[in-house]
């Protein structure tokens, strides 16, 4: 909390944020608790969600990786280390007042996080996309032509990092991804952020990471109640077309655990070294923050989330 002191003591009217999700996230998390109530400990804002922010020092941000959209969006995700949680909130009062996206900026990235970005624009567009149908065509097509552009474009923002107009479609990509546009209007998932923020929490796994390990298992547990919007998917996005339905879900699938693993990261827990004995553990920490009806249907119940996480091993 020094950071938050220091924005108190020197009476600071602006923040900018230069960075990624991470670095945007924790800004946002100062700028609120910078003007939150006297005498309420600013964790609090985790606990309630941000429902209780009624102010914020205004922020901007300088984006340099491109994956969560915090740059164009109210909501943040905060870890805090002393407890091992790791939860999410939002206010308008945080959303920044201007983002700087310049492509040159995410030349020099690690190729994990290149992917890692790749992957977090990917799982944040299905969230909203892959749920079941309401006839929303303009977000449907929007959330297509974002997936489509990230399977073209983010390998070769892998092989070719100085590409200006590849990472610049990475980059516009992430953003539109999570700005409010492709949901407007439309049912939402989030069950997988859920179930990764745990991971995140308790074995430090790359948010990306827990995102690729737990989509796929989602996926085949939840086939039933998205199988409408699978099929979709795998015809518009992967253009499968042959085969039953369920053998279309499971090819549809099947090329989204092959892209995540191309790109160089894993889709299982086995792959960083994980065998699932802390799935109990991670239940536990899903009940704590109240996790137990998650999913477009909220039918997502700890023990469908237990197959979930034994599913992805």
């Amino acid at each position: 909390m020094n950071a938050v002191k220091i924005a108190r003591e020197e009476n600071v009217t602006f923040l900018l944020a230069v960075g990624g999700g991470s670095v945007l996230d924790g800004t946002k998390f100062i700028a609120a608790a910078a003007h939150y109530a006297d005498g309420v400990d600013p964790w609090h804002i985790l606990q309630t969600s941000g429902s209780d922010i009624k102010s914020a020092i205004p922020m901007g941000s300088v984006l340099t990786l491109p994956a969560t959209g915090s740059e164009s969006n109210k909501g943040a995700v905060i870890s805090r280390k002393t407890t091992g949680d790791k939860q999410a909130f939002h206010s308008a009062h945080v959303q920044p007042v201007f983002a700087v996206l310049d492509p040159v900026y995410t030349y020099t990235l690690p190729p994990r996080q290149v992917a890692n970005g790749v992957v977090d624009a990917f799982v944040h567009t299905v969230e909203q996309y892959v749920t079941y149908p309401v006839d929303a065509k303009i977000q449907d097509r929007f959330a297509e032509g974002i997936l489509l552009t990230l399977i073209e474009d983010g390998p070769k923002a892998l092989k070719d990092p100085e590409n200006y107009d590849v990472r610049a479609n990475v980059m516009w990509a992430a953003t539109q991804a999570l700005n409010g546009l492709i949901g407007a209007g439309v049912p939402q998932d989030w069950a997988t952020h859920m179930l990764g923020h745990e991971l995140t929490a308790m074995h430090g796994l790359d948010h990306a990471q827990t995102l690729a390990v737990v989509l796929p298992a989602l996926w085949n547990e939840k086939r039933d109640t998205k199988r409408g919007k699978l099929l979709q998917y795998a015809e518009r996005v992967w253009n499968i077309t042959d085969g039953s339905d369920d053998e279309r879900i499971d090819a549809a699938i099947a090329a989204t655990r092959n892209f995540f693993e191309q790109l160089g990261v894993p889709t299982r827990l086995s792959g960083y070294g994980l065998d699932g004995s802390s799935i109990p553990a991670l239940l536990a920490k899903l009940e704590e923050h109240g996790m137990t009806q998650l999913g477009e249907h909220k039918d997502i119940t700890l023990d469908v989330s237990r197959r979930i996480y034994e599913a992805a091993r």
